[in-house]
């Protein structure tokens, strides 16, 4: 009767192992995979990052001898609408800025590994909240998004405020700066690779500077972002064009250029 007590336990003992041992398998793997495990995609109970205030601001300055200058505050001869013509946005002074209806722009230009330098401003008076409140965003290849947003002071979802891989990862922190205030962002971008067959081999990568301060660290994105969903991966072109999204909001950009890499 105790052999059998015994060896009851003990493959009682094996199939815990066994089941448990394979939990932790698939929740490990869950982690890796799907960052967002323990969060719904824009989960407004999803914690928000720490505010950090940046450094003094800096006036523009002189881009590398190397770069493609996209706009220096003179025309926007180096974009078009969705469309491939003339872009509506405004070109004033020192900026262009985004024109309610006008649709996005992108680049004339195809881009695929590069460095970025894009300054960008929030409208004043502040009118509206939450993801109403200063809302643009650029767009690696014209599909790979970086939330433009005020988000100071300004409550939303933590995949979705300034400086978030929209709808994929919340930035380290809140480095926005009042609005009306000139803020940059720095981004590193390597794009995604496909086999001969469409098939993802490399998926694309993304550092992040808002203001000088690190918010995305060689973040790996899951896909194309999008507003409540997963996109999966989908073969595209090795280089593509930069876009910047009309969101209905009059945000500005200024002192745009680009690295290739």
């Amino acid at each position: 009767m105790k052999k059998k007590i015994l060896f009851l336990f003990f493959l009682g003992a094996v199939f815990f192992l066994f089941v448990t041992s394979g939990i932790k398998g698939d929740f490990d793997k869950s982690i890796q995979t799907e960052p967002e495990f323990l969060w719904k995609i824009h989960d407004m109970d999803r914690p928000l990052p720490p505010v950090v205030t940046p450094g003094a601001i800096v006036t523009p300055g002189k881009p590398p001898s190397d770069s493609i200058v996209l706009f220096d505050g003179k025309d926007l001869s180096k974009w078009c609408d969705s469309k491939g013509q003339p872009s509506k946005w405004k070109g004033e002074r020192d900026y262009m800025e985004v024109v309610k209806k006008a649709g996005s722009i992108k680049t004339k230009q195809n881009f695929g590994d590069c460095q970025i330098h894009i300054e960008w401003r929030a409208p004043l008076p502040v009118n509206g909240k939450g993801q109403g409140r200063g809302n643009s965003g650029v767009f690696l290849m014209d599909t790979y998004e970086v939330q433009v947003l005020d988000s100071f002071d300004n409550r939303t979802y933590a995949d979705g405020m300034a400086a978030a891989i929209y709808g994929q990862f919340p930035p380290l922190v809140n480095a926005c700066r009042p609005p009306g205030e000139w803020q940059t962002y720095d981004i590193i971008f390597h794009r995604p690779h496909f086999d001969k067959n469409g098939n993802l081999t490399r998926p694309a990568r993304m550092t992040v500077f808002h203001n000088g301060v690190l918010v995305q660290d060689n973040a790996e994105l899951l896909g194309p972002t999008a507003w409540k969903k997963r996109v999966p991966y989908k073969a595209h072109p090795d280089k593509m064009p930069l876009s910047l999204q009309d969101h209905g909001n009059p945000v500005r950009y200024r002192n745009i250029w680009i690295r290739e890499l």
